[in-house]
């Protein structure tokens, strides 16, 4: 594997599920060295989740690829030292328990920096370490909605959308990539001081919403769910096919709607002055969209594309998972790649982004068995057999 960005970073990752994990893998997908702690009794609940009983979640072998499994308890005074040596040593360590936790183990920063200071934490939790939420449970589906996501998703008059995804738990994650990504050019380009980067899941989620607040506040605009379109940009929607489809057409660039308007064959509406400029399409975005249906229902999907393309106007299908695995652009980039299991089988998994050219990230594998690499992480900190042995009968590791 070619030289990776963060090759010689150790990361400690403590915590589970899906954000400080999350982060863990994007580190590890570009070189850091990370070291997941995890209960030993059942280990990070995410190996089970989606995916029959007693089998690995198929999850699993994206979340926790690049990363080594050691089955520590936490809740014991062992396991909080056995962790407190590994934090000594490494550059970075990732927490995404409740606030408090850690100081309840002793592991606060201020105890951990006082010995390694060049250490980065970041610590992801639902409402932040400060405020007068910050103790409350924080789950990615609280977080999306307080953030202001999920009011505007879904149709007008009907109860909010949820995503089929984690996106508040993925955003902080990335959010919290962003951080120590800064934090370690602050580190070592002179300081050689680690600091802690806080990043509160509804948060990540608010950072997400564009004009949202200064539209208030100077407009009174509160901006509201408008199903497949978006308020205050037109046109920009899903629009039914013949075959019983939907394309996605975006034409809301002055020059583009005025080549959709031609190839839909209404001059009429591309050479109204009054809807020249995105503000004035908007009020008239419901004459705007029956027009661009009336034309797609004449259609196929296949047909609507092509046609769009050959006009220059932004449009596309909506994918399914069947559709991305086996699409040509998604093999191009390599963002569709297998992977073999311990047992042998294949598996296909999403690659690595962004893409970097001289530094690119990669992986071998999937994610690790439960405390797959406990002794040889031990066997560096200077435990040897009979330690290790003892630990294990004390239901330490």
């Amino acid at each position: 594997m070619k030289q990776r960005p963060l090759d010689g970073i150790r990361v400690i990752e403590m915590g589970s599920l899906i954000a400080g994990p999350f982060a863990g893998k994007t580190l590890g997908d570009f070189g850091a060295d990370v070291i997941k702690i995890e209960p030993p009794e059942g280990g990070d609940p995410l190996r089970s989740w989606r995916t029959p009983a007693g089998e690995t979640s198929m999850w699993w072998h994206v979340q926790a690829r690049n990363k080594k499994s050691l089955a520590l308890d936490l809740r014991q005074k062992e396991g909080q030292d056995i962790a407190r040596r590994l934090i000594l040593e490494a550059d970075i360590l990732i927490e995404n328990f409740r606030p408090g936790t850690l100081e309840k183990w002793g592991l606060d920063y201020e105890t951990l920096s006082a010995q390694n200071p060049g250490l980065i934490m970041l610590r992801i939790s639902g409402y932040g370490q400060t405020g007068p939420m910050r103790d409350l449970p924080g789950y990615g589906v609280v977080a999306e909605a307080m953030g202001g996501f999920r009011y505007i998703t879904g149709e007008p008059g009907k109860a909010p959308v949820r995503p089929g995804i984690s996106i508040g738990d993925s955003l902080s994650a990335l959010h919290g990539v962003m951080g120590i990504m800064m934090a370690l050019y602050h580190r070592d380009t002179g300081s050689g001081k680690g600091q802690v980067i806080d990043v509160a899941l509804y948060e990540s989620v608010f950072n997400m919403m564009e004009g949202a607040v200064p539209e208030y506040d100077r407009l009174g605009m509160v901006r509201e769910p408008a199903g497949s379109a978006i308020q205050g940009i037109a046109p920009t929607n899903a629009y039914p096919c013949a075959d019983g489809s939907y394309v996605l057409i975006a034409g809301n660039g002055d020059s583009i709607f005025k080549r959709l308007m031609a190839l839909i064959a209404r001059d009429d509406l591309a050479n109204d002055p009054a809807l020249a400029r995105n503000h004035g399409r908007v009020t008239a975005m419901a004459r705007i969209d029956e027009a661009i249906a009336a034309w797609s229902q004449q259609h196929t999907l296949d047909e609507a594309l092509s046609l769009l393309a050959g006009a220059g106007v932004p449009a596309g299908k909506i994918y399914t998972v069947k559709d991305i695995v086996n699409d040509e652009q998604y093999q191009a980039r390599d963002m569709i790649q297998n992977i073999t299991l311990a047992d042998g089988s294949a598996l296909k998994v999403p690659g690595v982004v962004p893409k970097l050219s001289a530094t690119p990230g990669g992986f071998s594998g999937g994610g690790p068995a439960l405390g797959q690499h406990t002794e040889s992480v031990l066997a560096e900190l200077g435990f040897d057999q009979d330690a290790i042995q003892r630990l294990k009968s004390a239901g330490v590791i």
